[in-house]
């Protein structure tokens, strides 16, 4: 199948499924459904409208759209058009949006359901506007030829501008292009063999390239894209509830979102993959029987991924696999020769799927994108920094990472990123962040020390992060210590710091405390999920330290331990603890 698709961009592979089948439901959301046909026409529309206003090959649109049929619609334009989409996610702090913008200069941003992006001076078209509408309206709806385009577009653009955690404390943009789309679209025909009346769940956001998975095992292959609002999606009761009424038979979930998801009436025959963090025997136990079950490997710096496994059954033990359609990954030592099968090594991954590098950092692009001496002249491959082995059948298993990187509940943090920041606040002078916890039950921990003369005042520094970085790079809890505990050679103790957390929150947690009523069962329950000894009924959950898959841990203790169903807007809209309580009680 490779060879017929290769070097074809995401948007003839789209209009390629749109002739094909015109009338089959393109895009699912809530009581709109989108054809085939009537997405196509819709995104030639306003790719024209955006090739108007100077978008062409490489250039990048920022999207700032809520999830919906528009979002898909905007997101296929841009590709048509020929350009490159930056995802700016309408909930990720002001800075940061501004950060994106200043560091790749977008040609436009497309935004809709929200103001103006605040600290993104760009020009814009508006989606949900009348004048946008209008302007679309305008233009024909048959696909885009090469000939409208600023310049031919071609396998070698770029497809999207996708920013992960920097150990430095900046973030930084990997630019993925269309070479190795050919290959990931062969690779879900043949492992996941999705088809048209099939229904993909579109988990992800787009701000992170399992996004553009989802995208395109639905759109790419002539099944159902199903797009549900963030609050329909999160880990738990609600996600369960989008799966069964939705009738997913495609899903792709990170390990913390599965744990805590009951698998009854779920992707029956369907197929689910677990990526973005480690699988574990327990998550196969219980989700393999009845499906299909896949483990899938890769970071942002490939398209997507590049190795899977699967299906898996609980006898197989859970390794990453094999590599995918045009893929190669390598174990090497420090002087990069290739170690043995069975060693450990580092993993460096090469092919089709490589991106073209970082935004605007040449020097992080030549350290981590090296020339790949196993291939052809000019190949490059990526050091990944992963640790992993190859057994002698060839097949690939994870063993953690060699630097400060870690997964958390899916999300790829750099902990110096998070370090960074801490220390470069006035009054902190040392910093170091750990996990506590493992899948769902994970979370940062910071521990700080003040500068000589100075205080710390924890709430107001955990409130400083929340302005200026993603909520799941903010610790649930700061502690201040007088000093930290060090190694012999003088390197802090890391190690220490995570076994003194798990020591005092399993002192405080130890054994369950019987609720005497309906809101103190509440607040022991935010305690016991947020690692704390007690909380106040004033505060609010998320200043506290929660995050969304936390709040939907929290709806499923309170129906398994206190008998009651509380709705998630319920959580999600609280100002403190006691509103949430006066839910209970209704």
């Amino acid at each position: 199948m490779t060879g017929r698709l290769a070097g074809r961009t995401v948007p003839e592979l789209f209009e390629a499924q749109a002739a094909r089948s015109p009338e089959t439901p393109a895009v699912l959301y809530k009581d709109t459904s989108l054809t085939y046909g009537a997405l196509n026409e819709r995104a030639n529309q306003l790719a024209r409208l955006l090739i108007d206003q100077g978008v062409g090959p490489d250039h990048l649109v920022a999207l700032s759209v809520p999830r919906s049929p528009d979002l898909v619609v905007a997101l296929l334009a841009v590709l048509k058009a020929g350009g490159a989409y930056l995802p700016l996610d309408p909930r990720y702090p002001t800075a940061r949006k501004a950060f994106m913008v200043q560091d790749t200069a977008p040609r436009l941003l497309v935004r809709a359901g929200v103001g103006r992006a605040e600290g993104v001076e760009l020009e814009e078209v508006v989606l949900d506007s009348e004048a946008c509408a209008q302007a679309c309206s305008g233009y024909s709806g048959a696909d885009i030829q090469q000939s409208e385009r600023r310049e031919p577009l071609s396998h070698l653009h770029l497809v999207y501008v996708i920013y992960t955690s920097g150990s430095t404390g900046t973030p930084k943009g990997v630019a993925v292009t269309h070479e190795g789309i050919a290959d990931l679209v062969a690779t879900q025909a043949d492992r996941f063999q999705p088809a048209p009346g099939d229904r993909v769940l579109a988990w992800a956001s787009i701000s992170f390239d399992a996004g553009f998975w989802d995208i395109a095992l639905a759109l790419l292959h002539g099944a159902t894209l199903v797009v549900a609002d963030d609050e329909d999606l999160l880990p738990g009761d609600a996600l369960h509830e989008t799966l069964v009424k939705y009738e997913i038979d495609h899903a792709v979930l990170p390990p913390a979102a599965l744990s805590v998801t009951d698998t009854q009436g779920v992707l029956p025959g369907g197929t689910i993959m677990s990526t973005g963090d480690a699988c574990t025997p327990a998550l196969v136990r219980n989700w393999a029987p009845g499906r299909r079950m896949f483990n899938g490997y890769g970071p942002t710096e490939v398209t997507v991924g590049c190795t899977i496994a699967g299906p898996i059954t609980e006898a197989d033990g859970v390794g990453i696999g094999v590599p995918w359609t045009g893929a190669r990954v390598y174990v090497l030592d420090e002087n990069l020769r290739p170690v043995a099968d069975g060693e450990e090594g580092e993993l460096y991954l090469a092919g089709s799927g490589l991106a073209r590098g970082y935004v605007n950092r040449p020097g992080l692009t030549a350290v981590r994108f090296l020339p790949d001496p196993f291939g052809l002249p000019g190949s490059r491959m990526y050091r990944s920094g992963d640790r992993g082995r190859r057994d002698g059948d060839g097949r690939f298993h994870f063993a953690g990472r060699a630097d400060g990187q870690v997964k958390l509940r899916g999300f790829r943090v750099e902990l110096g990123e998070i370090e960074a920041f801490l220390t470069g606040q006035p009054e902190v002078d040392l910093a170091v962040v750990v996990v506590e916890g493992e899948l769902a039950d994970a979370r940062l921990v910071a521990y700080v020390s003040a500068r000589p003369g100075d205080t710390i005042d924890s709430a107001g520094l955990r409130v400083r992060m929340a302005a200026a970085l993603p909520e799941f790079m903010v610790p649930t809890r700061i502690e201040v210590l007088e000093a930290f505990p060090t190694l012999p050679n003088g390197k802090m103790d890391r190690a220490a710091l995570a076994g003194r957390d798990g020591a005092v929150t399993q002192a405080q947690h130890g054994a369950p405390q019987e609720p005497s009523s309906l809101e103190g069962g509440l607040y022991d329950t935010v305690a016991r999920l947020l690692g704390l000894p007690k909380v106040d009924p004033e505060a609010n959950f998320f200043d506290l330290g929660g995050n969304s898959l936390l709040a939907g841990r929290l709806i499923g203790s309170l129906r398994e331990e206190l008998g009651v169903r509380v709705p998630i807007r319920a959580v999600l809209g609280a100002r403190d603890l006691r509103e949430i309580a006066r839910s209970l009680n209704r």
